[in-house]
């Protein structure tokens, strides 16, 4: 099986004159090229480039390449948030909450896979700004979101080993791991994804939460 990853592909320039340009047009070029060559490697030019638009023209939309990666993270973020709220308020059991949230977090990561390696398979640049406090803040609530969910199993006393915290944390990196190797092992020959995923939940479920 092997996981689709977004190719390069260079927009036409478009003609001048013709001033229509999309800030997702940009935030999908720049994911493309960070992945491809890194934030210290991606230029505004290139960036420019790839959607077919002069670098003064992007620089109407954004001042420089920190601010596209902030943007395209706090975009990412946003939509997990959304996900993981709209499942944390359903009136059903805890244990089902925590394994619909882990599914659509994978399954987010597997849709999204140039936008996942950016906001959490790569170490962040040290020539990039720090994040904005409300891109902090939106990785925060959708931690603890998902982390709320898990302390309802932990009070009614039905985690088979570990605290809230360290339940919760297993969780995550375990399915971070799946959905991380293979956005960069697509040439392995795993099983298909829908499976590792029922697999991974599995395993997670029945070793951590007394049913």
């Amino acid at each position: 099986m092997s996981v689709a990853v977004t190719t390069s592909r260079r927009s036409a320039r478009k003609a001048k004159g013709d001033g229509h340009l999309r800030r997702g047009e940009i935030l999908q070029a720049a994911e493309r090229i960070f992945i491809a060559e890194g934030y210290e490697g991606a230029t505004i030019r290139k960036i420019a480039d790839e959607v077919g638009v002069s670098s003064t023209a992007l620089y109407m939309h954004f001042p420089d390449k920190s601010c596209i990666l902030a943007e395209i993270c706090d975009r990412t973020i946003r939509l997990l948030l959304e996900r993981n709220r709209e499942i944390a308020a359903k009136p059903i059991d805890a244990v089902v909450r925590v394994r619909m949230m882990l599914e659509a977090y994978m399954r987010w990561g597997l849709e999204h896979p140039n936008a996942y390696q950016l906001v959490y398979s790569q170490q962040r640049p040290l020539s990039a700004d720090l994040w904005p406090d409300d891109t902090v803040d939106l990785s925060k609530q959708c931690y603890e979101t998902f982390s709320g969910v898990v302390r309802e199993i932990a009070a009614s006393g039905r985690l088979r080993t570990g605290t809230a915290d360290s339940a919760a944390q297993a969780f995550w990196m375990s399915c971070h791991g799946v959905v991380a190797m293979l956005a960069a092992r697509p040439n392995f020959g795993w099983s298909e994804a829908g499976e590792l995923i029922q697999v991974t939940l599995d395993g997670l479920m029945n070793g951590l939460v007394v049913d």
